[in-house]
Formats: structure tokens, C-alpha cells, sequence
């Protein structure tokens, strides 16, 4: 006992002992109030937005509103929820979230692996040619015309299979790949396996940072996105989106061009709602899912970013 005291005593006096100086302490209170500072602006406009949200949308049409409602009211989320198909948007929203991110998943994966590999020829020349399409594409109506070709219109699927590969993430996969060892390859070949079984047991419980952050990039993309159900599944109740519907309804109560009285009666027949408040209502129901679902995959994003973006 008494060496493990002296062990202690001798480690502990070893240590170096850092000398307290003002241009320390200056940095420390500077650190500190800039890191406040910026989470203040960080969270403001979400808590601005919940504020507005559950305040009676005619009171907020005076301003004033902070951090805190005025008048609190529920009046704004009623008016969201009980929109026409919103019900079967939501189910949609979550479908095609799930499964894109999935399939999204797997794809960019295995293309990655493929174009890691030093073996595989025209490596190069097939990463170059999908950087390009990061900036060049083929325009609105003659994807329209592909899409429509191939039956993809007033389908589901539109959701789904053209973005299940991203250059994007591919690439970031790909970098992430190519800081793995090559000998844990060599010594799984050595032992017989091939490549599918090297990527699924060696290569992909090694990848769960950057799989987790594609997967985020993926999921958030999916959730948002409404303007291909507007392109595609127009005339397609059945496969509308919980966002293509807040957005119909966001234009519903907004109209920028109204004279005042016209403002009035239309805040009058929405039953105590203005395009202010609708809009704080949606926004808060549209990023609620992902602000959930962040928190479990922060520790792999975070990885998956600092490690995947740096290659030796």
C-alpha cells in the first residue's frame, strides 16, 4: 500500500505543472463567451419558431415574440394535422425515409468498396466521372422522360431507386475505405475468404462511422424532400408526402399580393391562423423526426466526418 502511495506521489510530481498566465486565462473567457455566443445564435431561431408555434397566430401578427409565447394556443398544430392526406403523407414520408436510406445505403457502400479496391481498373477514371456528375446533369424534363420511360411515374419507386447512389457519398465512403489496412484484406484472402465476405466482415463493422454519417445525409434528404412528389406523383394521392402536403398548405395560406381586408377574412376563415404561425407549426413537425433521431447517431457522425474527410 505504502508503494502504490509513493508510486502515486512520484508519478504525480513528475507531471509537468502548467503555469497559469493572463494570456491563458484572456484566451479561456474569450473561448467561453464566443462558444455561448454561439450557441445562442445556434438555438435562437429553433426556439423563436417552437414560440411562434404555439402562440395564437392572430396575436402574433404584433411581433414580440421570443423566446416564450404570449398567448398560447394549439390552434396551429390542429390546423397542420387535420389536413387532407396528411395522414398518408406521414406514411409515405416514413416509408420512403426507411427504405431509401437503407437501399441508399447499401448501394453507395458496395460501389465504394469496388472503386477502393487497387486491383480495380479505371478507378480513377469512374471517380472523375462521378465528380462531374456532382455538378452537370441532364436537366428537368429529360429526367422526366426517363423517369416516365421506365414506369416510374406515379410509382412509389420514384422515391427510392434514382437516389439510391450519390457521388457524394460514395466518394466520402471511398476515402473512408482507403484508410483501412490493406494486409486485413491480404490476411483474409490468405484464409480463403472473397471479397464479399471480406467486405461484409471485415471492411463494413470497420465502417460504422461513415455508414452511420451517409446515413444521416440520407435519412434527412429523404424527409425533406417534396418537389419530386410534386414532379412525379402529382396526381397520385396515394403516394404524396407528408412535406409536398405542408408545403400545399403553406401556399394555401399564403399570399403575399392580398390587400389588407383580403389578409383579414382569409386569417378570419383559418380560424385564428396566419401564414406565420402555419409555417413555425410545420417546420417544427417536419424536422421533430430528425432532431430525434440525431442524438443516437451524433457519436458516428461526428467520426465519420473528421475521419473520413482526411486521407495520408
Amino acid at each position: 500500500m505504502k508503494r502504490a502511495k509513493a508510486k502515486e506521489q512520484d508519478y504525480s510530481a513528475s507531471m509537468p505543472k502548467y503555469k497559469r498566465t493572463v494570456g491563458g486565462e484572456l484566451f479561456t473567457i474569450i473561448n467561453a463567451i464566443f462558444m455561448i455566443a454561439f450557441v445562442v445564435i445556434t438555438l435562437y431561431p429553433v426556439l423563436n419558431t417552437l414560440a411562434v408555434s404555439f402562440n395564437d397566430g392572430t396575436d402574433a401578427l404584433r411581433g414580440g415574440i421570443y423566446l416564450w409565447p404570449r398567448k398560447w394556443s394549439l390552434q396551429n398544430y390542429s390546423t397542420v394535422l387535420q389536413k387532407d392526406n396528411l395522414i398518408t403523407g406521414a406514411y409515405i414520408s416514413v416509408a420512403r425515409t426507411v427504405l431509401g436510406t437503407v437501399f441508399g445505403l447499401a448501394a453507395n457502400a458496395l460501389l465504394a468498396f469496388i472503386v477502393s479496391r487497387k486491383k480495380f481498373l479505371f478507378k480513377s477514371q469512374l471517380s472523375l466521372f462521378w465528380v462531374i456528375t456532382m455538378y452537370v446533369n441532364g436537366g428537368m424534363i429529360p429526367v422526366f422522360l426517363v423517369y416516365k420511360g421506365l414506369g416510374l411515374t406515379n410509382s412509389f419507386w420514384v422515391y427510392v431507386i434514382p437516389g439510391m447512389l450519390g457521388a457524394f457519398n460514395m466518394l466520402v465512403m471511398r476515402t473512408y475505405m482507403l484508410g483501412i489496412s490493406d494486409s486485413l484484406e491480404e490476411s483474409a484472402q490468405l484464409d480463403g475468404a472473397g471479397y464479399m465476405t471480406i467486405f461484409i466482415k471485415i471492411i463494413s463493422p470497420l465502417c460504422k462511422p461513415v455508414y452511420a454519417t451517409v446515413a444521416l445525409f440520407i435519412a434527412v434528404g429523404q424527409w425533406n424532400s417534396w418537389f419530386d412528389a410534386m414532379l412525379y406523383n402529382r396526381m397520385s394521392d396515394q403516394y404524396t408526402t407528408m412535406q409536398y402536403e405542408l408545403m400545399k398548405l403553406l401556399s394555401s395560406v399564403t399570399n403575399q399580393g392580398a390587400t389588407a381586408e383580403t389578409m383579414q377574412n382569409a386569417v378570419e376563415a383559418a380560424g385564428a391562423v396566419t401564414p406565420t404561425s402555419i409555417r413555425a407549426a410545420a417546420t417544427i413537425i417536419t424536422m421533430l423526426p430528425i432532431v430525434c433521431l440525431y442524438p443516437f447517431l451524433q457519436r458516428y457522425f461526428v467520426a465519420g466526418l473528421t475521419i473520413g474527410g482526411v486521407k495520408e
